[in-house]
């Protein structure tokens, strides 16, 4: 039976489909992941174990941050966790929030370009190259991220859809405050003065709408966070002060501002030259100084871009999980310049998507041959060399999805019509092959290497089998601490609190710049390191006065011989 031509643009279902599979590939079937991604999945597993009694907590630390994303994370594991592993559970919450990010920039689009062109935003948006790892680990910038698509949309339906627009500006307050505090809630404050700026509409309706959308918000921020003043008013106490003397304290305005304009020219590619071209081809109408109620779709995005590139550094600190902010209002803006390049323009960037594309599907399909068959033998030596001990096995279920998807992308290849939206569909649908590509031939590589769960094990081996004994720790870093207590409920203490009450000391340093213990009278009985990586290593330690006296009582040492993994 042959199949059906492909149809441009892509509505319905079709769209739908290429939006779900990129939101929801990647979230499973990994073990939690170095940095953010365990460190937020391990906040989420204790607020579950735990209760918000001593609100969130990182490791058996307080930690102080908006809850929303690990409420989210806990209503996630509740509903499908007897389905999936735990974190996989956990994680899914940030597919729901970037759907729901998705889904408010089609509705935008769809407002300022009309139905025919509404799905380019969120096409646009899925196709740069910041956004994609972000959303597919623990990330709580992703209740920010759908804030900010709601706030958009609430400006685009202001003039013709005032109580729809009251009540998308209202939740994404609620988001924002719940999301991501004070310092979330002030930059889409300030996109929602933007219309009393610009007068786009009468004067009273915006005021009328705007005040009754934020006293909304308000009201619906304070009632979801009441609770917590009964519950654990100690945490939240403490998460007000940090969010107060958060932005009170020393900024680096210049040099974060900086760092994101160097993170920009990649991190939104290829938003920004897209953006780039809509300014071009409308100057004529900057220049004549047109009325702004016909070119609102034009000025709203670009003044909520550059509102926020100049506000974040003041409200959050240089990072790329903050600069995602900065993608949903570019994809707007460059929704026009997108469905109207010229045809040589949009020929060479339907081949540039085309060649790139192809040749690095070409290149993880024989990395994979290379680390499952040992063919070709350079790089399957380099690979061994990369991750030492790794052994690649063919998967016949992640060899056919692997496969599946080759042909989708073969088909977009040759069956997407001429149309002016084919560049941009083929260049989404190229990065969404590859994503699925590294998920499926290589994931088992990258977690392999990427995952702590070997070495915590090794860790815990060397231990007494009862956790309560105390373990101090120096040096361990915010992500190996989480990680270890994920894997193996291993708590530590502070070395400086802890005092003499400790028997054991795990040492976190690098292996060229040896660190010693702080004191005298530890015995070093483990060395481990994950598996190719030359930057961290963890040693562990029992105190040498312990193991004299079980010595002269007649016994041996608990684990007298170092061990690496």
């Amino acid at each position: 039976m042959p199949l059906r031509p492909m149809k441009l643009p892509p509505t319905g279902w079709m769209l739908a489909g290429m939006l779900a599979v990129y939101v929801f590939a990647g979230l499973f079937g990994h073990d939690p992941w170095k940095i953010e991604d365990v460190i937020h999945l391990s906040i989420a597993r204790d607020f579950l174990d735990f209760g918000h009694a001593q609100g969130l907590s990182s490791a058996g630390r307080p930690f102080l941050a908006a809850p929303l994303y690990y409420w989210s994370a806990a209503l996630t594991e509740f509903v499908f966790g007897g389905i999936l592993p735990r974190h996989d559970a956990l994680r899914l919450a940030s597919g729901l929030w970037t759907a729901l990010a998705l889904i408010a920039l089609y509705y935008a689009g769809r407002e300022w370009y009309g139905k025919e062109s509404a799905a380019a935003a969120p096409i646009l948006l899925i196709g740069s190259f910041g956004l994609i790892v972000r959303v597919h680990e623990a990330q709580p910038m992703l209740t920010l991220l759908a804030a900010e698509s709601l706030m958009l949309l609430a400006l685009a339906l202001l003039p013709r859809k005032g109580h729809a627009s009251r009540l998308a500006l209202a939740a994404a307050l609620l988001l924002a405050a719940l999301g991501a505090g004070v310092s979330g809630l002030l930059p889409l404050l300030a996109l929602a003065l933007l219309p009393l700026c610009m007068r786009y509409a009468p004067d009273a309706a915006i005021l009328r709408h705007l005040g009754a959308g934020i006293l909304l918000g308000a009201a619906m921020a304070a009632a979801a966070g009441a609770p917590l003043h009964y519950i654990a008013p100690e945490w939240l106490g403490a998460w007000l002060i940090q969010e107060r003397q958060a932005l009170a304290g020393d900024w680096r305005y210049g040099g974060d501002l900086l760092e994101y304009a160097a993170l920009l020219p990649w991190f939104s590619w290829p938003l920004w030259p897209l953006a780039g071209w809509t300014l071009w081809k409308t100057r004529r109408i900057w220049q004549s100084g047109s009325d702004l109620r016909q070119n609102v779709h034009l000025l709203l995005p670009l003044s909520a871009f550059f509102l926020l590139l100049f506000l974040l550094p003041v409200c959050l600190a240089a990072r790329e999980s903050a600069a995602l902010l900065l993608l949903p209002p570019l994809a707007l803006l460059a929704t026009p310049g997108a469905l109207t390049l010229r045809r040589g323009a949009a020929n060479a960037f339907d081949w540039f998507s085309g060649m790139v594309f192809c040749v690095f599907a070409l290149l993880l399909w024989v990395g994979w041959s290379a680390m499952v068959f040992g063919y070709p033998a350079r790089l399957a030596q380099r690979a061994a060399e990369l991750s030492p001990g790794f052994v690649g096995r063919f998967n016949p279920w992640l060899f056919l999805l692997a496969a599946a998807v080759t042909l989708w992308w073969l088909r977009i290849l040759l069956q997407l019509p001429r149309s002016p939206w084919r560049c941009l569909v083929r260049w989404s649908a190229g990065l969404i092959t590859l994503w699925l590509l590294a998920v499926s031939l290589w994931l088992p590589w990258i977690d392999y290497g990427k995952s702590y769960r070997q070495l915590a094990a090794s860790l815990a081996a060397q231990l007494p089998e009862e956790r309560s004994e105390c373990i101090a720790e120096w040096r361990l870093g915010a992500a190996q601490r989480a990680s270890f207590i994920y894997f193996e409920r291993l708590v530590f203490l502070p070395l400086q609190t802890a005092g003499k009450q400790c028997r054991w000391l795990l040492v976190q340093d690098n292996p060229r710049a040896g660190v010693a213990p702080p004191e005298q009278g530890w015995r070093e009985v483990w060395e481990g390191r994950r598996p190719g990586d030359r930057k961290e290593r963890f040693r562990l330690y029992r105190r040498a006065t312990e193991e004299g006296a079980a010595t002269q009582r007649g016994g041996a040492p608990q684990n007298p011989r170092a061990e690496t993994i």
